[in-house]
């Protein structure tokens, strides 16, 4: 519904919780581009200077990035997302995927004593399209499944501080693992994230952390010792 108030202030602030709304509610997933500012002018019934205005507020949260000539594209979720992937987004390779190591090494030890039998449908059900999204030779479609299905494990632990420093880090751990994988997926590169998830499954935190330490990315990523 077109939104409307005599006040520019009040106006814009409107448009930019209904925009946040529909990133943070994954209609405009991580890495889409958002419809163009005549688009949004019309859906919202507003200027193109509130509508303006509005991407700017974003783009500036880090929520969105305007990219001149090719349209605005979604990176990050929340603000404190969008502060992650500008703080870390020129990381050294080594120290992310350390911290992912860390991470999800403490979430697979959690999981292991926590997870659910829903969680296991849910995390099961990612490792199959994990594996087909790497049978199909799509690379953007494997960096996605194996994204999602780290998060799962992730949640899994039923810690909701570690789930959401992690989904914060999102966008910063799928793009170091796009540069990891490459344009093309390579046979000598896959991971095999069964024994991860079976160790899950058995409740053996032990194991599930060890496996998790040893997946900082999808694929084996060349770490330069210290």
């Amino acid at each position: 519904m077109p939104l409307s108030s005599p006040h520019r202030s009040a106006l814009a602030d409107q448009v930019i919780a209904q925009l946040r709304a529909q990133i943070t509610s994954g209609e405009w997933p991580v890495g889409s581009r958002i419809p163009t500012e005549p688009e949004l002018v019309e859906q919202l019934g507003v200027a193109r200077n509130t509508v303006r205005e509005a991407v700017r507020a974003l783009a500036h949260n880090g929520l969105l990035d305007i990219r001149q000539g090719s349209g605005t594209y979604v990176v990050a979720t929340s603000e404190l997302a969008g502060v992650m992937h500008r703080r870390f987004a020129a990381a050294e390779p080594r120290h992310v995927a350390e911290l992912r190591s860390a991470l999800e090494a403490s979430a697979a030890r959690l999981a292991a004593r926590r997870r659910t039998e829903a969680d296991l449908r849910q995390i099961d059900g990612l490792l199959e399209r994990r594996e087909a999204a790497w049978e199909s030779g799509a690379t953007e479609a494997f960096v996605e499944a194996d994204a999602t299905l780290h998060l799962a494990i992730v949640a899994a632990s039923h810690n909701e501080v570690l789930a959401e420093i992690y989904a914060d880090l999102g966008g910063v751990l799928r793009e170091f693992l796009r540069a990891d994988v490459g344009e093309e997926l390579r046979p000598e590169a896959h991971m095999d994230h069964s024994r991860l998830v079976e160790a899950i499954r058995a409740g053996d935190g032990d194991r599930a952390a060890t496996e998790a330490s040893v997946h900082p990315f999808g694929c084996r990523l060349t770490v330069p010792g210290p």
